[in-house]
This record gives structure tokens, C-alpha cells and sequence, in this order.
């Protein structure tokens, strides 16, 4: 079988409802079969999403003036900001692959091995989506589908102003369980360098293989 290409985009620093139209036009243009599958990744400007999850509107303590933007995916309420790796991978799933528990266990996988190789020792936690390093959450994951094509994924904290998280309770959470690399000891690397780190990972939990134009992601 031949290897599923993976391209690879950087959004740059991008307000979240622009940010969900381009993977809504992307997730159009794959579904039309015009492009490969398509890794993005972006920064937010501080915005709170919520999920498909009944409880995600209840977790919303203190939004202040921040947006509260309501979304397809699964799972409850996070926030998103600078100091966060945020990437949504726009994949069309064979049919063996439609599973979307299993999307996400790969994502957490991706995730696993990308802190893994920074130093972190990053785990799952039963019961509980995203990825851990002992009592602290640093990675949020959720997805939604159209016509098998995947779109949202996740966010990785590196070095965000962890106050933000008091605002709500993340994933139905207390705040404090909230964490980042910075806050667990790792110096980060540079930008380009996670996001290529993120990339290789995803393509290899996926199955796919990253396009060669694409291997140093970068805007």
C-alpha cells in the first residue's frame, strides 16, 4: 500500500473563529479529495472553547471579557492562548481507521512521544482524555468528523500563563491540575523545532509520512 502523504501548515498566531474556518475549508477540500492530509498548527489569542459535553457551559466560572466560543468537538471546556502548541490534523480515515477513540488514543500517543523525547515523563491517565506528567495535565485533546474526515486535536501548554486555566474548570477539572513544560522543569525548544518534533510524531502515530516540502514546518 502506498505511504498516506501528511502536509504541514503553520497558521502563525490566528484568532480561533478564523482559525476554525480554515479547517473547515480544509476539511472541505480534503473531503473533495483536492489535497493530501494537512497537520495545522496555530496560537490562539486567549478564547474559551466548549465542548459537545452537556457539563462545558457549568465550567465556565470567570470568562471576563475573553470569548466563549461554542464547538463541534468532543469533551468540555478548555482555554487556548500564547504560550500553547495547538495543532489540528485534518485526516481522511480509511475505514479502518474510524474509530474515534482510537483518533484520539493516537493523538495521545503523538503527544506521549513528543514530551517524551523533551524529557517528560509523559503519560495517559486512566479515566481521563489528553496527556499527563504525574498529577499535571499538559495536553488537551478533542475531535469532531465530517464525512470521516477528521478536524479540532490538540493543544500542548509549553509555556502559558497557567492563570488563565482558574478562569474555568478545564476539562470538568480543578485548575491546578493544569500544567506545562515550563512549569515541569523543561526548557522548551525553539518553536520550529516542537512543531517538526509534533509533526514527526503524528504522521508516524497515523501511519502517514510527511510530504517532503513539509519537514520543517514553519509559516
Amino acid at each position: 500500500m502506498a505511504p498516506v502523504p501528511l502536509s504541514v501548515r503553520d497558521l502563525g498566531l490566528l484568532d480561533y473563529a478564523r482559525a476554525l474556518e480554515v479547517q473547515r475549508e480544509v476539511v472541505a477540500a480534503r473531503r473533495r479529495g483536492e489535497i493530501e492530509d494537512t497537520l495545522l498548527f496555530v496560537e490562539h489569542p486567549p478564547v474559551f472553547t466548549l465542548g459537545r459535553r452537556r457539563s462545558a457551559r457549568y465550567n465556565v466560572v470567570a470568562p471576563g471579557d475573553t470569548p466563549v466560543i461554542e464547538v463541534s468537538r468532543g469533551g468540555d471546556v478548555t482555554w487556548h492562548g500564547p504560550g500553547q502548541l495547538v495543532g489540528y490534523p485534518i485526516l481522511a480515515l480509511a475505514p479502518a481507521e474510524r474509530d474515534l477513540h482510537e483518533v484520539l488514543r493516537r493523538l495521545e500517543a503523538a503527544l506521549i512521544d513528543v514530551l517524551q523525547r523533551c524529557g517528560l515523563p509523559a503519560a495517559r491517565r486512566p479515566g481521563f482524555t489528553g496527556v499527563w506528567c504525574g498529577a499535571r495535565k499538559l495536553v488537551s485533546v478533542g475531535i469532531a468528523v465530517e464525512g470521516w474526515v477528521t478536524f479540532h486535536g490538540f493543544a500542548l501548554n509549553v509555556d502559558p500563563d497557567l492563570s488563565w486555566f482558574a478562569r474555568i474548570n478545564p476539562c470538568g477539572l480543578d485548575a491546578s491540575v493544569m500544567g506545562s513544560m515550563r512549569s515541569e522543569g523543561v526548557v522548551p525548544p525553539e518553536p520550529a523545532a516542537l512543531r517538526l518534533l509534533a509533526a514527526r510524531a503524528i504522521a508516524a502515530a497515523f501511519d502517514r509520512t510527511l510530504s517532503p516540502d513539509t519537514t520543517t514546518p514553519g509559516p
